[in-house]
């Protein structure tokens, strides 16, 4: 029974069903339409033809009797007898008072009896009186004029049409109507039964490929032909199922990389603690060495544990909101801060700088991107080298150049040194210090404030440049 109950929910459910039910509507309307506009119209234009041939029929019978100064039995069937035949149902004549004088039923039942007609009432009190009907099959319509003499009700003229013929008319009208409905209903139905059904087909194989892809399948990709909105949905799908697979093959080598990092220092720290422990009357000046190779170590774990977090802020958009800021006092405090790292490699550092520089982020931000490119110019600069950051506003821009003169970077690395953990020589790289994030830090900085970083090499000679590019904040506050 529960069965039962799930499927039944599931049909009613359904897009199909939902589609089918609309086609059902719609085509319910149309054909309701279909049916009642023609008949009505028709109906309407028949009561009008009514209306103009009975009054026109009543007019010619008001004409013959308008000479008449009394209407009398005699003188009325005299005038009456001169109308042309009408073919109508009935006509009556009365005096003023209501008696019939004249009556082209075959009894005459009427005749010297008073009619109170709302027709007849209406006449007599100065009113052209018109109604129709159709029922039962046929068209019933009646008509009613006063008769004059001198500006005087005399008497009134009734005229009564009982119409089958244009009432059998209608009738095949409708008919012929409800064929051709039960004809385009069905067509209709089955084409609505097919559209849905490839529509839902469809829609059905994007679910499957959503369903796969949710289940962590990747490389599944909905195949949906066609080039209508559908297809359209699902080659997006596809895009994004890409972008997905690519986002995740990044996280787990990101994943990867970061533990493999993290297990390097640990592992060191592990043996350094290991040796100190099993190392019997060691002496003074080599458990100093222990504890200090210990410390280095817990503080590029430290490092790397502050860059993966500052990339994780990033990842996640949880940064700061932005504002204006001047560049050159945050490049002042980096130079500051650096000056003694630079000392200790005999290593010149120098600064030019634009007072005008300003850009839509944060102190953080700017202090982020200039440490980790200065410093990074500091550790691969070597013995007696240089390195020169220069802050300039062309073109709209603030761009920011940070050159050294190390040993630069290969052609065939230049195009990796922005991803994460990636080192052009890993010896050297762990050697002073390097975690492998600072530039990627940068590079996800700078294109968050809707910058740019690029990197060359050094155009005077040996070494490495790195200019970077932000929107360039107006007086009024906004970007240029």
């Amino acid at each position: 029974m529960d069965t039962i109950s799930k499927d039944k929910g599931r049909i009613w459910d359904s897009l199909q069903f939902k589609f089918g039910l609309s086609y059902i509507l719609i085509i319910a309307g149309v054909l309701l339409l279909l049916n009642t506009y023609p008949l009505r119209v028709s109906q309407d234009l028949v009561f009008r033809s009514k209306a103009t041939t009975l009054q026109s029929s009543v007019s010619v019978m008001v004409y013959s009797l308008s000479g008449l100064d009394r209407l009398t039995e005699e003188n009325v069937s005299q005038a009456m007898a001169v109308v042309e035949e009408t073919g109508l149902s009935r006509i009556l004549v009365t005096d003023s008072a209501g008696k019939v004088l004249y009556d082209t039923r075959e009894t005459n039942d009427a005749l010297g009896e008073y009619s109170f007609y709302t027709e007849i009432v209406q006449a007599l009190l100065g009113n052209d009186v018109f109604s129709s009907s159709y029922r039962d099959g046929a068209f019933r319509s009646r008509a009613a004029s006063p008769v004059l003499y001198q500006n005087q009700i005399i008497g009134a003229v009734y005229a009564y049409e009982y119409d089958t013929e244009q009432a059998a008319l209608l009738e095949g009208l409708q008919g012929n109507l409800l064929r051709l409905s039960a004809g385009i209903a069905v067509v209709v139905l089955c084409l609505s039964g097919l559209l849905s059904r490839a529509l839902t087909r469809k829609i059905g194989q994007l679910l499957t490929a959503i369903r796969e892809v949710r289940e962590g399948a990747y490389s599944h990709r909905a195949e949906v032909p066609g080039r209508d909105e559908i297809a359209q949905l699902a080659q997006e799908f596809n895009s994004l199922t890409d972008r997905l697979q690519t986002t995740e093959n990044a996280r787990r080598r990101f994943v990867s990389d970061a533990s493999h990092e993290l297990k390097t220092p640990l592992a060191a720290i592990r043996l350094l603690t290991d040796s100190i422990l099993q190392t019997e009357n060691i002496d003074r000046e080599t458990a100093r060495e222990f504890v200090t190779d210990i410390g280095q170590e817990a503080e590029r774990l430290s490092r790397i544990t502050e860059d993966l977090l500052r990339l994780t802020r990033l990842d996640s958009g949880a940064a700061a909101e932005p504002a204006p800021v001047a560049v050159a006092p945050v490049l002042r405090r980096v130079v500051r801060m650096l000056a003694v790292v630079a000392r200790e490699q005999e290593t010149t550092l120098s600064y030019e700088a634009d007072e005008s520089a300003v850009v839509l982020a944060t102190e953080d931000d700017l202090h982020q991107i200039l440490y980790n490119l200065m410093e990074n110019g500091i550790k691969y600069s070597g013995h007696m080298g240089f390195v020169h950051t220069a802050l300039t506003v062309e073109g709209g821009d603030v761009v920011i150049r940070v050159e050294d003169n190390g040993v630069g970077i290969s052609d065939e690395d230049m195009p990796h040194i922005f991803e994460r953990f990636y080192r052009v020589d890993k010896a050297r790289s762990r050697e002073v210090g390097g975690t492998g994030l600072g530039l990627s830090i940068v590079s996800d900085t700078v294109c968050r404030r809707g910058g740019t970083v690029s990197v060359a090499h050094r155009p005077a000679g040996q070494g490495t440049l790195f200019t970077v590019r932000l929107p360039q904040v107006t007086e009024e506050g906004g970007s240029t």
